[in-house]
């Protein structure tokens, strides 16, 4: 069952990176990571009531709320490196590099988590997604025409920064989650990320920005969405984290990729070499191999 919640993360996923980039080509990218996590907290928090899961939050111990707050503000800290690097650069070139934080959490759950089985084919799965992403990042931070730019490097610098904080959301989740009703924890994590969103909004800055006069309609509705898919992907991933191996539901979820760079052929017209398809290929068969055989 947490395999196919792996899955279903995953797919959400890839539908948040589009449906979030579409909402940022006017719109301030703190500002709409902020906006969509409101989306995201009345998501699942609405979950966790329809799935009655609310009552229990009065048996939360403090080290479960301690470290679903930490994850929480890992979580803030990744959407806004995240969302910078997408409003920067290309999808297909933040999403690769934010995919290698399941390289970092695979390695920090060895260590911490004793999951070692099959360490083998963990190991060299992680050094096959770090080639794969190596393929694709270096066609891709050349620049179209061989141009580099300023801007390029400081994108690759936002999207580093949050695949980092994305591996330590994950380790943190996994330990404050334990013994408390997957939804419910879903829901709880999301009310720091909200508090440190809007922060981030208030010390830039840009609340002016935050008005209707300023947001534009359209992206504002694709912002509701993306929140609305991140929710979903959410209830997928801690559900299955939960019940599952953090070294094998995390390459599952990072299958996301294939999702967002699908669409973004589709919908961004964006293309590919051999090269970038070839990283491409290797990161989806570790991936798929260490989910097979971990």
């Amino acid at each position: 069952m947490w395999i196919l919640a792996a899955i279903g993360s995953a797919f959400f996923a890839g539908v948040t990176s589009i449906l979030a980039k579409l909402g940022i080509n006017k719109t301030d990218s703190d500002v709409a990571t902020a906006i969509r996590t409101i989306v995201v907290l009345a998501f699942s928090w609405l979950m966790a009531a329809i799935t009655g899961q609310v009552g229990a939050i009065t048996s939360v111990s403090g080290e479960s709320w301690a470290f679903l707050a930490l994850s929480g503000i890992a979580t803030g800290a990744s959407w806004i490196c995240y969302f910078k690097a997408l409003s920067m650069g290309d999808v297909n070139k933040v999403v690769p590099i934010d995919k290698t934080s399941s390289v970092l959490t695979i390695l920090l759950a060895i260590v911490l988590f004793g999951e070692d089985s099959n360490l083998a084919v963990k190991l060299v799965g992680s050094a096959a997604i770090l080639v794969g992403t190596l393929l694709m990042v270096q066609h891709e931070a050349g620049a179209e025409e061989g141009r580099t730019t300023a801007k390029g490097h400081t994108y690759l610098a936002y999207a580093v920064a949050s695949a980092v904080f994305a591996a330590l959301t994950s380790i943190l989740a996994k330990v404050g989650i334990a013994g408390v009703p997957s939804n419910l924890a879903t829901a709880i994590r999301t009310c720091f990320v909200l508090v440190m969103a809007w922060l981030v909004v208030g010390m830039r800055g840009k609340l002016e920005l935050v008005k209707p006069r300023v947001l534009d309609a359209r992206e504002l509705g694709f912002i509701c969405l993306s929140g609305i898919a991140t929710g979903a992907s959410w209830l997928c991933y801690y559900f299955a984290i939960q019940n599952g191996q953090v070294s094998v539901v995390v390459p599952i979820d990072k299958l996301s990729i294939l999702v967002s760079m699908a669409f973004a052929a589709v919908v961004f017209h964006e293309r590919y070499t051999k090269r970038s398809l070839l990283g491409l290929a290797i990161i989806t068969a570790a991936t798929v191999a260490m989910a097979v055989w971990s």
